[in-house]
């Protein structure tokens, strides 16, 4: 069985906690593995956190698109701002000053999931961050019923 949605959200703070609790609520239904959707909510408001940081003036909005195939949670978060520098190099934070003010966001949604891409839209510009995780179920899992 395969199941997505997208949402598309206020580039305002208020919509990363919003965005986690809906992913909480979804997970929660189908069934998933509670750390395996604590981890999910923590790279998703990750990535949200950035599209709302650095999401440029383009666009008041960002876009998440979730999915579940199978037993993979694939996650998408993009924005309409400046995106990733070019030649593919992710910035990261290096310095304790850097590291303080934040920039562990890329780095921790690396650690939590099984598979990590960071790129641009085509064209328009704006960073995608995709992610995905490999799914654990509870034994009453709804997904799991219904194939």
């Amino acid at each position: 069985m395969s199941i997505w949605w997208s949402l598309q959200l206020r580039r305002d703070a208020a919509s990363v906690p919003l965005a986690r609790r809906l992913l909480s609520g979804a997970m929660e239904t189908a069934g998933v593995a509670e750390d395996i959707s604590h981890e999910l909510c923590v790279a998703l408001s990750e990535a949200c956190s950035n599209a709302v940081r650095h999401g440029g003036d383009r666009s008041e909005v960002y876009r998440v698109t979730a999915s579940i195939h199978g037993d993979v949670c694939r996650i998408e978060v993009t924005d309409s701002g400046p995106g990733f520098p070019a030649g593919g190099v992710v910035p990261r934070a290096e310095h304790t000053r850097e590291l303080l003010l934040g920039g562990r966001g890329l780095s921790l949604i690396e650690a939590l999931c099984d598979r990590v891409r960071f790129g641009n839209q085509p064209g328009s510009g704006g960073a995608v961050v995709t992610f995905d995780k490999i799914l654990k179920w509870r034994e009453d899992a709804a997904l799991l019923r219904a194939c």
